[in-house]
């Protein structure tokens, strides 16, 4: 266990990884015993057949570790690891306060949840890519209302996002 005098010398750094190898890179890097941080959100993703809610990295193809800077060339050597993310010809040093900052942020957005007046996307469906505004919201479904054909509809909640997450 690290004492809060033995982390004195140990900062935040930023590791740049393979694409879409972010939660590999901190499993491993975990098992190092180093402190490492993958913020994560959860988001819809349709497919052809369903919509499912996933974790996906807020930071895309970025992890944070917490260590000593001579640790941090050694991390190197992970498979996936890319590069370390560098600033003025250093490490690049991410604050404590920055990364409280991005885990109160994540806290709060977990929290968000739709509300009737909000432009919602339609994911599945016959309806697909058609968005509308939330009259209603029940515990699993919403009731909508499409302007474009002047219609109200019902909508399994699973099947919908904010109609700017992509803006």
């Amino acid at each position: 266990m690290i004492t809060k005098k033995q982390h004195t010398n140990h900062c935040w750094y930023v590791l740049y990884t393979s694409p879409r190898a972010e939660k590999q890179v901190k499993e491993r890097i975990t098992v190092l015993d180093i402190e490492c941080f993958l913020p994560l959100h959860r988001t819809p993703r349709a497919w052809s057949d369903r919509v499912k809610m996933v974790d996906v990295p807020l930071f895309h193809s970025y992890v944070f570790v917490r260590c000593h800077e001579s640790q941090l060339y050694s991390l190197l050597s992970v498979y996936g690891v890319s590069r370390i993310v560098y600033y003025n010809g250093k490490p690049a040093i991410i604050r404590q306060q920055e990364i409280d900052a991005i885990q109160d942020f994540l806290k709060q957005s977990a929290n968000h949840t739709l509300l009737v007046g909000d432009e919602v996307e339609i994911l599945a469906g016959a309806m697909k890519h058609i968005s509308g505004k939330v009259r209603k919201i029940k515990k699993t479904y919403l009731v909508l209302y499409l302007e474009q054909l002047g219609a109200t509809v019902s909508v399994n909640l699973q099947n919908v996002a904010p109609a700017n997450r992509l803006k």
